[in-house]
């Protein structure tokens, strides 16, 4: 690449960083087809984007533009679905039902000799 190429193009694009830029996507232009607007000269895809912009055949605002279009991304974001109040409810309902049928109940006189038993387990103390 002839450093002339080079400054010729700080002339047109004075930010040396968006003058890179705006060449590395014109050189990607060229490599996928675009036409070029000036002699290749069998000089290469980025040599020749720097040519074009100096020499000013392409639209460098158009360019521009294109480099801001390519390194911006744009998410999609799935939205939650709008829940079925029923639904839930017989969502919940079969949750509650099938605790229920895995726990014991106790009530009465089997709670208290449960309970004592409880207590008995725990002052136990093992034979030494």
């Amino acid at each position: 690449m002839a450093r002339v190429t080079v400054e010729d193009c700080v002339v047109k694009v004075p930010n040396r960083f968006e003058l890179v830029m705006m060449a590395s996507q014109r050189s990607r232009g060229i490599a996928s087809g675009a036409p070029i607007s000036v002699e290749r000269d069998e000089d290469k895809n980025p040599v020749v984007a720097l040519r074009e912009i100096a020499d000013e055949t392409i639209e460098l605002k158009e360019l521009s533009e294109s480099v801001i279009q390519g390194l911006q991304k744009h998410l999609e974001f799935d939205e939650p679905e709008e829940e079925d109040p029923m639904e839930l409810m017989t969502a919940a309902a079969l949750t509650d039902e099938s605790e229920l049928q895995g726990m014991q109940v106790r009530t009465g006189k089997d709670a208290a000799e449960s309970e004592a038993a409880d207590a008995a387990d725990t002052t136990e103390t093992p034979d030494s």
